[in-house]
């Protein structure tokens, strides 16, 4: 299945939080979308493995994306080395996405920055026709995306460009609260976390709000790029 757009995440609900909005919208326009997750987040302070697993199937039946895989790479410990690059290298040669979503730059969580380089190093070396992959005995053909753009977590890093996510501002956040175990929720007895406050959940639809009056329109989710965008002309910035 070749998709338009492929989504990296370190955890399950990093691309909910991050993109959902975006990828909400170009489904709408007839994009086939996946998401990779690196790990299970089985590090994580809330919930067990199973129950993000269950949240992670709601989640990505309410956006509708056409396929979702998880890495199995360990939560907290992978890292940017020749083996964890291949299995990247193999889901993008596979699914020859146009255009990568990949974690913030730099953030909180060290799997974000991380998984950040990690993906987008992937990116690159998955073009070079000499290193050979294989799935199921047959030899992949070589891919590269045309772009690989960084979605903004936790921190508030400057946006390079703000997607315009007005009327899909509701199903980004029902698929974010389909991660019901890691949020705020008055009657669980777990542990805080920095995820799990009322104040998190209201800042995740702020962000939106306030990128949105940025550029004029009610919501929006900034993107980082590392190179140049390009138009064709002036009136493709409008």
């Amino acid at each position: 299945m070749k998709l338009d757009i492929l989504a990296f995440g370190a955890h399950p609900d990093d691309v909910e939080l991050g993109c959902s909005g975006t990828i909400a919208k170009e489904i709408s326009f007839g994009k086939k979308v996946g998401i990779i997750d690196l790990t299970r987040g089985e590090l994580g302070t809330r919930g067990s493995v199973a129950i993000r697993n269950a949240e992670s199937e709601k989640a990505t039946q309410l956006l509708g994306v056409s396929v979702r895989e998880n890495l199995d790479m360990r939560d907290g410990f992978f890292v940017n080395d020749e083996a964890h690059q291949l299995k990247i290298i193999e889901m993008i040669r596979k699914y020859q996405p146009e255009i990568v979503l990949c974690n913030a730059i730099q953030d909180r969580h060290i799997d974000h920055g991380k998984g950040s380089k990690l993906v987008s190093d992937a990116c690159f070396l998955s073009g070079l026709r000499k290193i050979e992959t294989k799935v199921n005995g047959v030899l992949q053909q070589v891919w590269r995306p045309k772009v690989v753009y960084h979605y903004i977590q936790w921190e508030n890093l400057q946006p390079d460009f703000v997607v315009n996510i007005s009327g899909f501002i509701d199903i980004k956040m029902e698929s974010i609260l389909a991660y019901s175990s890691q949020f705020y929720d008055p009657n669980s007895d777990e542990p805080e976390s920095p995820i799990s406050s009322k104040n998190f959940l209201e800042s995740v639809k702020y962000r939106a709000q306030d990128l949105g009056r940025i550029i004029g329109v009610p919501h929006g989710e900034g993107f980082t790029v590392e190179r140049y965008l390009a138009v064709n002309s002036l009136s493709d910035l409008i």
